[in-house]
C-alpha cells in the first residue's frame, strides 16, 4: 500500500515542502531513498523503538520510503514523525485518508516523546502557502509556529497524541496565539538604561543619531571611559520592532533553533561575538550552513567590542553585508541567501596601551605598534561606519553626581518619531525605511543643499581627503539630525555636526 505524508526542509530561511512516499508490499527490507542524511539514515532505529514502547511495531515486510523531490539533499532528525505516521498509514495501523492533510514534522526519542526541531516558524509560512488543513510539530515549537495567521498548528508531546488523532479517538487542542498580548507594549522597565550612564552626554547624542537613522557607529576611548556600558543601552532607545520586522527575525532565530517556547521575538536583538569569532561563525556558513551572528542579530544590534582585536580577515568579511544588508552563502550544489540589515556598534582603545597618544598617557605606544594595532581596520571598512566618535573618561564631578541622567524612554520617543518621518518619506521606496538605507539616488533627492552647505562640506572633504562614500555618509547622517530638530531642510549646522562624528578621517588617525 503506498502512502504520502507531507513533511518541510528549510534551506536559507525559507522552507521548500517534503512529499514523503511509502510503499509497503511482499518481501523484507527497509529501503530509504531521496538523498538522506546520516541522521535521516538513522531513524528507522528511533522509529522502531519509539513504536514498540507505544503498542506498535514496523511491519515484517518491505519498506520503501522516497522523500521527494528526490534531488534534494535533507538533513536533520525532523523527519523521524512524519516516516513513522507514513509507516504506519502504510500497514494499515492508523487511518490513511487524512494523513496528506497536515504537514508532520518532529524528533523521536526511543519512548515515543518528540524532541523539538529547528525551523518552526518558516515551515508553518510554508504550509499556510501551501494551503494544508493544519501543521502538527513538537509541543516546544508550537507557539513559535501559531504566530502565523491562517493555520491550525497542534503541538504534541507524544507519538501517541498524533495516532490517537489520525484513528479518530482523541485530537489535541489547536495552539492559539494573543496577538494582543503577544504583541501589545512593551514595559518601558529595562536592565540597562541610559539614566545610569554619568556624563557623556555628547556620546548619548551620537547615540541617539545612530538610532535615529539606523547609522552605524564606532566608539573610540580608553579602558574605563564607558564603552561597553554605552553600547548595552543602545537597543534600549531603538524604536519597537514592526510585526513584519518580529516575524522576518524570529524566522532566522527560529533556523538557528535559538528559540524556547517564547513565540515572537519582540525585543531587537543585541548580539556580542568575542573578538576570537571565525569569519564563518560570524557571516554563517559551514557543512550545514546556519546564519552566523550578522544574521542573527538582523532588525538589531551587532556589537563588535575592541574591534582591532579581532582578525583582519573576520572584519573584511563584513564589508558587503555593511552594504548589501544580506549575506550570501555559495557551496558547490546550493546557495543560501540570509538577511543581514543589522546596526553594527564598535568600540576600541586608541592604542595597544589603552590610551590617547599623548604626553600625559599613563602608557605609551611606539609609532611602530599604533600602526600594527590600526592597520587590522582597512579604510574601505571604517567608510562603512557612518559616525567615528572619540569617548573621552568622564570627571570626578559627573561620576559622584547623584542627579540621573535622561532615561532611554524620553530618547526613544525622539528616535522613534525621527523614524516616523522617514518612513513617511520612504513609504514608496522598496526596501528602505531608513536614512542609512539610502542610495544614490535618494541621497541626491532628499539631501539637498544650500551654497554655504556645499561650501562647508567641500572644504571638509578637501581638508580630510575625504573618499566618495564618506561624502555619502555625511549627507545621511546630516538628514538624521535634521529630522530629529523637525527641518525640512539639510542645513549647514546639520553638515557641520556631522562632519564632526567622523574622528578617525582626521590627521594623526591610521596614518
Amino acid at each position: 500500500m503506498l502512502v504520502k505524508v507531507f513533511g518541510s526542509a528549510v534551506f536559507g530561511v525559507e522552507a521548500t515542502t517534503i512529499t514523503i512516499e511509502v510503499n509497503i508490499d511482499k518481501g523484507i527490507g527497509y529501503h530509504l531513498v531521496g538523498l538522506p542524511d546520516n541522521a535521516i539514515k538513522e531513524s528507522s532505529y528511533r522509529i522502531a523503538a519509539a513504536l514498540k514502547n507505544n503498542g506498535y511495531q514496523l511491519p515484517g515486510k518491505k519498506i520503501v520510503i522516497n522523500m521527494a523531490p528526490a534531488d534534494l539533499r535533507k538533513e536533520g532528525s525532523a523527519y523521524d514523525l512524519p516516516i513513522a505516521i507514513g509507516i504506519l498509514a502504510a500497514s494499515g495501523q492508523i487511518n490513511p485518508e487524512n494523513t496528506d492533510r497536515f504537514m508532520i514534522m518532529g524528533e523521536l526519542s526511543l519512548d515515543g516523546s518528540l524532541l523539538p526541531i529547528k525551523g518552526a516558524l518558516p515551515i508553518a509560512i510554508k504550509a499556510r502557502e501551501e494551503g494544508f488543513e493544519g501543521l502538527i510539530v513538537p509541543k516546544e515549537n508550537a507557539r513559535e509556529a501559531a504566530v502565523v495567521e491562517g493555520i491550525t498548528v497542534y503541538g504534541i508531546s507524544n507519538v501517541t497524541e498524533i495516532i490517537d488523532f489520525f484513528k479518530g479517538i482523541a485530537a489535541p487542542e489547536p495552539e492559539t496565539v494573543d496577538f494582543e498580548k503577544e504583541f501589545g507594549p512593551l514595559s518601558d522597565c529595562s536592565e540597562f538604561d541610559f539614566a545610569d550612564v554619568k556624563g557623556q552626554e555628547s556620546i548619548k547624542r551620537c547615540l541617539e543619531i545612530a538610532a535615529a537613522g539606523g547609522h552605524n557607529i564606532i566608539l573610540i576611548g580608553p579602558p574605563g571611559s564607558g564603552k561597553t556600558m554605552l553600547a548595552k543601552r543602545f537597543p534600549g532607545i531603538l524604536p519597537p520592532m514592526t510585526m513584519q520586522e518580529a516575524l522576518e527575525t524570529t524566522k532566522i532565530h527560529s533556523v538557528a533553533g535559538k528559540i524556547k517556547e517564547s513565540g515572537l521575538i519582540r525585543q531587537r536583538p543585541f548580539r556580542s561575538p568575542h573578538h576570537t569569532a571565525s569569519s564563518v561563525s560570524l557571516v554563517g556558513g559551514g557543512s550545514y550552513p546556519q546564519p552566523g551572528e550578522i544574521s542573527l542579530a538582523h532588525n538589531g544590534v551587532l556589537f563588535l567590542d575592541e574591534l582591532p582585536e579581532f582578525k583582519r580577515e573576520v572584519l573584511e568579511v563584513l564589508r558587503q553585508p555593511l552594504e548589501d544588508r544580506e549575506v550570501t552563502i555559495s557551496r558547490a550544489k546550493f546557495t543560501i541567501t540570509y538577511p543581514a540589515s543589522f546596526m553594527l556598534v564598535a568600540s576600541m582603545n586608541p592604542s595597544p596601551g589603552g590610551y590617547f597618544s599623548s604626553p600625559d598617557a599613563p602608557i605609551a605606544s611606539s609609532p611602530m605598534e599604533m600602526q600594527r594595532y590600526l592597520g587590522k581596520l582597512s579604510g574601505p571598512l571604517l567608510d562603512r561606519i557612518d559616525i567615528h566618535v572619540e569617548v573621552n573618561p568622564v570627571p570626578f564631578e559627573k561620576l559622584s553626581d547623584m542627579q540621573p541622567g535622561e532615561s532611554s524612554v524620553i530618547i526613544r520617543k525622539r528616535v522613534t518619531a525621527a523614524r516616523q518621518v522617514q518612513n513617511r518619506r520612504f513609504e514608496h521606496q522598496k526596501n528602505i525605511h531608513y536614512n542609512a538605507q539610502m542610495t544614490t539616488r535618494q541621497i541626491r533627492e532628499y539631501c539637498i543643499l544650500d551654497d554655504q552647505a556645499l561650501q562647508l562640506l567641500k572644504s571638509a572633504m578637501e581638508r580630510l581627503n575625504l573618499s566618495a562614500r564618506a561624502y555619502d555618509r555625511i549627507l545621511k547622517v546630516a538628514r538624521t539630525i535634521a529630522d530629529l530638530e523637525a527641518s525640512e531642510s539639510v542645513l549647514p549646522v546639520h553638515i557641520a555636526e556631522a562632519i564632526q562624528y567622523r574622528s578617525l578621517d582626521r590627521e594623526g588617525w591610521l596614518g
